[in-house]
């Protein structure tokens, strides 16, 4: 059986192959309701719990910068990002 430390080794050597940095230019066209979804799971799934996830653990400070950054540059795009902020605090009122 492979250990969490194995598959961070896996991980690793997969993100390191060459080219993997390079940025690479996307024309997108989803619904706003996926934007709002997609930004979402993004914010969530830097959100990672010890333990959740090997791969997002590995995560690094600038890739969660980028990450952070492709979330509201998608918002901002579909004009998404007052009513995302505004879903956001709904959902933290019934949370907290």
């Amino acid at each position: 059986m492979i250990t969490a430390n194995d598959a961070a080794k896996v991980f690793d050597t997969v993100l390191s192959i060459p080219g993997m940095n390079e940025p690479v230019k996307m024309d997108l066209k989803i619904s706003r309701k996926n934007v709002l979804l997609l930004s979402h799971l993004i914010q969530d799934g830097l959100k990672i719990r010890e333990g959740s996830s090997v791969l997002l653990e590995s995560i690094s400070e600038q890739g969660r910068t980028e990450l952070e950054s492709l979330s509201q540059e998608c918002l901002q795009k579909a004009g998404l990002i007052e009513l995302h902020e505004k879903l956001a605090g709904i959902s933290a009122s019934i949370k907290g």
